[in-house]
């Protein structure tokens, strides 16, 4: 038996490594004869052909990989839970390779725009450097993650990792700072996304025209912000000589319609960032919240509107001191396990510092209700009350709706902002001066908005007296119950003698 094996096994061998040479001469010859990426791609072919043997299954990547002439880079979008910067700049710049001889194209045309756009839309790029030939390769794996894949000789190793993909990312910074577009991204609130660390956000253009120009708010304070985005975005030398994250708070908070969401939208555009907005209300733990982070990028404003609205951020504390409703809440946070301490950690622990140049803005209609742990200057740096309309608000305001920059009108609009301090929102300011028809006169809706100002003071008056009255009324009714406490205790006390007489 055992001399029929051995023939039998020698066989097999000599077989098997009678394939493989045959297999090595064929690709030989396809790397003299045939074009880059097209014996690449047989290459690719065959070796998996060798990898279905039974004998190589275990070992024949090593052993192919001896053979073959080539090398490879991946470059993952999502590398380490955070996004590959690399990826983006091979995307910008593979897009950007265009010429005559492509055969796919995207197209595309920015609103407010006369010309297209084309991008190359091809799978497989080839392209040269130096007088060396390199092949990419736009692949998406089964469970969705994108990757750019980098094919070239073993022999142009050096200049590969060295020049040419330094040059790959500085002229992707080029392309993309003549393209450069603001974005606003929203996270995904799909159950996908939490198994893997993708599509993380989903986002469009932002295309939010508002500026500091003509945001309406006393200049003075306009002025000041800007120049404080402008230190902060200018201050990267700075933030290390001093031990910091290159980060900044702002916290907007005012009544309603007073131009928080306008601010957030001027500073965009002033600094060129991309708005991330955060729905805390969809992410369910810390976890979650912390993964969130590291996929925003640098250059970025990270807002949180509404907060106080968003998540009970004092409910640890509550659970402290209501030992009885312990459980009620902590049934609540299951639905919501979002907390203080996590969302503290989001804005100024550890991780936040993976990753620079970011702008957080909270905003809230009532500050009163935030903790102060939250908005403590070092999380919150900046503070800024978006108040009322002043008259230096109007003035914008009448030039942004009107075109108009001085009128008799406006030393009435003056005397009832600044003398009568009439309290009015930038909002309902500017709905006033609306022209409500074609033709309408800019005199006509400045009047508008006098007689309106004047409705707002006796509304206020009223407001004024509505709450007098019931204040008084509510100091009745308490002196009422005191009185009645005070019968009660007079004719209690009155039995309890005559019960003690009668005892006696």
């Amino acid at each position: 038996m055992e001399s029929i094996v051995k023939p039998m096994f020698g066989d097999n061998i000599t077989t098997i490594g009678s394939n493989i040479a045959g297999l090595l001469f064929i690709i030989e010859t396809l790397r003299r004869y045939l074009p880059g990426q097209l014996k690449i791609t047989i290459q690719e072919l065959l070796i998996k052909a060798i990898q279905r043997l039974p004998f190589f299954k275990k070992c024949s990547d090593k052993t192919l990989a001896f053979f073959s002439p080539y090398a490879q880079i991946r470059f993952r979008e999502i590398e380490e839970y955070k996004h590959n910067y690399a990826y983006s700049a091979i995307k910008t710049y593979l897009g950007a390779q265009v010429n005559s001889q492509v055969k796919n194209f995207k197209g595309s045309q920015a609103r407010g725009r006369t010309s297209l756009d084309f991008k190359r839309d091809d799978d497989k790029v080839e392209d040269e450097h130096e007088g060396m030939k390199v092949w990419w390769e736009v692949l998406k794996s089964t469970d969705g993650v994108k990757m750019c894949k980098l094919t070239f000789h073993r022999s142009n190793w050096e200049v590969v990792t060295g020049s040419y993909l330094r040059y790959v990312v500085e002229e992707a910074k080029s392309i993309e700072e003549k393209k450069k577009k603001v974005k606003i991204f929203m996270n995904n609130p799909n159950s996908n996304w939490k198994m893997h660390t993708l599509n993380l956000w989903s986002s469009i253009d932002f295309e939010h025209p508002a500026t500091f120009d003509t945001m309406a708010m006393d200049t003075k304070k306009k002025d000041e912000i800007m120049s404080d985005l402008v230190a902060f975005r200018d201050g990267e030398e700075y933030y290390k000589k001093i031990g910091k994250a290159w980060k900044r708070g702002y916290l907007l908070h005012g009544p309603p319609g007073t131009g928080k969401s306008t601010m957030i939208a001027a500073m965009a555009n002033l600094m060129s960032y991309s708005i991330y907005d955060l729905e805390l209300t969809s992410i369910e733990n810390n976890w979650e919240l912390k993964k969130l982070l590291l996929a925003t990028t640098s250059k970025s404003i990270i807002v949180i509107e509404d907060i106080d609205c968003s998540l009970d951020l004092t409910g640890e504390r509550e659970v402290k001191e209501d030992h009885h409703s312990n459980a009620e809440i902590k049934k609540e946070k299951k639905k919501n396990a979002v907390t203080l301490s996590g969302l503290l950690n989001f804005i100024d622990g550890i991780w936040s510092a993976c990753g620079q140049e970011r702008i957080l803005v909270f905003t809230t209609n009532h500050l009163g209700k935030l903790d102060q742990a939250l908005i403590r200057r070092g999380r919150m740096d900046k503070h800024i009350e978006m108040s009322y309309c002043g008259f230096e608000a109007f003035k914008v305001l009448a030039k942004n709706y009107l075109d108009v920059e001085e009128s008799a009108i406006f030393d009435e609009v003056k005397r009832l902002l600044e003398v009568e301090e009439i309290k009015m929102t930038p909002a309902d300011v500017g709905e006033n001066l609306l022209p409500k028809c074609d033709g309408e006169e800019a005199e006509t809706c400045l009047k508008r908005l006098v007689e309106a100002l004047k409705e707002e003071k006796e509304e206020a008056k009223r407001r004024v007296e509505e709450d007098v009255k019931q204040k008084k009324e509510e100091e009745e009714e308490k002196e009422k119950k005191t009185e009645m406490k005070a019968k009660k205790e007079e004719k209690k006390k009155k039995i309890d003698e005559m019960v003690k007489k009668r005892s006696h």
